[in-house]
């Protein structure tokens, strides 16, 4: 069997420019490296095919003639998703089309009700590794479709949903592909040649805004370590690349196993090796040698996710009191060589525009070195999503590209979507401000964060000051909104991307409230 398996090209430009980072998609390259030997397999990352869409695929396509594309979609990437689905279908009739991944998960059920899926054959649900493995079995003729867990599948004009299957044995998983099966290169942070990697999957937080336990429960599992550190192997000797993403969903949630991880790092004294992962405050905050060895081991950035700063927030997204735990979790970070990146969450029912004032201003006084905030996104089958359609919070259900951290999908009691959507962008502006290097940053880059305050940082300033006392803030917003709105706007794809049909996703008729 000849396999094509796609990631998207949509990006969310949340921390910086759209551009400056492309990382390679780490599900479909662990999917394809676990199909059996005897297929053909070939990886299409999208997000470095941007500009030439349709023509890349026309070509491609077309040449490998494959028998089944998988197509791998967030829930913000969906309707993308489904403008290739009729590319693909419109250029190779015969070819089966199989799509998965998280909206997959949560609306597989939804998607098939909806004439929108009328051209997918397969719907992969949860970890896709043995589904899709066994998937493209059945089509060549070893396996039965009604077999095979956590497969959706058209039959006789009607959808079967087999039953969920258990999730995959970490321990039996190949390495992910990276050779020349992936067709697509030029992975890039700021022009440096990154790699994706994992090491643990899950979480077992409660934090009710986020759709992780619908993908895996709520449990966290580590890879074998000698399976882990081929895979590093892998980057750092076969693909020469020093700059890692650590993709794993919490990975600090275990301690010792994190210390284990590291020393075995450390054994193995790879030079320049860079290390890049996301962590929860508490477990940052509470475990300083551990921090300290992950510094050790090459970690240079760790994104946190701080959420709030408001108690009635956080206990709102069913998270712990963290303020404390984010001031003592970013001075661990960076006594041991670690930059931080703060994650806020904007949006919650009781923000009015001071609160979203206040947020910014607590991220600048926790001096982290870069900032990820976004708007509070009532993602498909989350707890938080119920509670704010309860309260006729959400206005906007089900046009999911606007789910992607960047937009009001909400109100709140006190804001409209609109006045949300121009406090967030405003005070990011006037309260965070340009981008000022904490004294950590300073301290360990010299020379060009010293070029950035007192040459680049002053001209652009003058610049975009002049322009605003020109034109006002708001027309500088709505300068700033139309850009966002065109960045994943794609010409070639037009003809395929009319509106989704609505989905009635958050009361599904035949599950529980937060059925998956």
């Amino acid at each position: 069997m000849k396999v094509v398996l796609i990631s998207m090209p949509d990006v969310a430009p949340i921390i910086i420019h759209e551009m400056a980072i492309h990382m390679p998609n780490h599900g479909i390259a662990c999917v394809g490296g676990n199909i059996d030997e005897g297929h053909q397999v070939f990886l299409i990352d999208l997000v470095r095919k941007r500009r030439n869409i349709a023509g890349y695929l026309k070509n491609t396509l077309k040449k490998i003639n494959p028998d089944i594309v998988g197509l791998s979609a967030m829930t913000w990437q969906y309707p993308t998703c489904l403008a290739l689905v009729g590319l693909i279908k419109e250029m190779l009739p015969h070819v089966k089309i199989a799509v998965g991944g998280y909206h997959a998960t949560l609306m597989h059920r939804e998607m098939a009700a909806s004439p929108d899926a009328k051209d997918v054959d397969f719907i992969v649900r949860g970890e896709g590794e043995e589904t899709f493995r066994r998937l493209v079995n059945a089509l060549a003729g070893t396996d039965r479709l009604e077999k095979i867990p956590s497969l959706s599948f058209q039959s006789a004009g009607r959808w079967v949903h087999n039953d969920p299957g258990a999730l995959c044995d970490l321990s039996r998983l190949r390495l992910p592909i990276r050779d020349r099966r992936r067709l697509t290169g030029g992975y890039h942070f700021m022009y440096s040649r990154i790699e994706v990697m994992e090491t643990s999957r899950g979480c077992t937080r409660n934090c009710n805004f986020c759709s992780i336990r619908h993908m895996y429960g709520r449990s966290y599992r580590t890879y074998p370590m000698e399976r882990i550190m081929a895979d590093l192997d892998d980057i750092y000797f076969n693909r020469k690349t020093r700059l890692v993403f650590i993709a794993d969903d919490n990975m600090v949630l275990n301690p010792k196993w994190v210390m284990a991880f590291c020393e075995a790092v450390i054994e193995k004294k790879y030079a320049n090796l860079k290390l890049v992962v996301q962590a929860d405050c508490l477990s940052m905050a509470n475990n300083e040698a551990m921090v300290e060895k992950m510094g050790q081991a090459g970690f240079r950035s760790v994104f946190l996710g701080i959420e709030n700063v408001s108690r009635h927030n956080l206990r709102t997204m069913e998270k712990a009191d963290i303020a404390v735990a984010a001031r003592q979790a970013v001075d661990n970070c960076h006594r041991h060589g670690i930059m931080v990146i703060g994650g806020l969450i904007f949006g919650l029912p009781d923000d009015d525009e001071e609160a979203v004032r206040r947020n910014y201003a607590f991220l600048k006084e926790l001096n982290v070195d870069a900032s990820y905030c976004q708007m509070l996104s009532p993602f498909p089958k989350t707890v938080i999503r119920e509670h704010l359609l309860d309260e006729d919070l959400v206005t906007n259900p089900d046009r999911y590209e606007r789910y992607n951290g960047l937009w009001a999908n909400v109100k709140t009691r006190h804001l409209t979507a609109e006045q949300l959507q121009y406090a967030f962008w405003y005070h990011r502006q006037t309260t965070l401000g340009w981008w000022t290097p904490s004294p950590f940053a300073r301290n360990r880059n010299r020379l060009w964060t010293s070029a950035w305050i007192y040459l680049v940082k002053p001209i652009m300033k003058s610049f975009m000051d002049r322009q605003t006392r020109r034109t006002g803030w708001e027309k500088r917003y709505q300068k700033d909104l139309h850009r966002l709105r065109l960045m994943n706007r794609f010409e070639d794809l037009a003809k395929f991307m009319e509106r989704p049909a609505a989905m009635n996703q958050s009361r599904p008729e035949d599950g529980g409230r937060h059925s998956p």
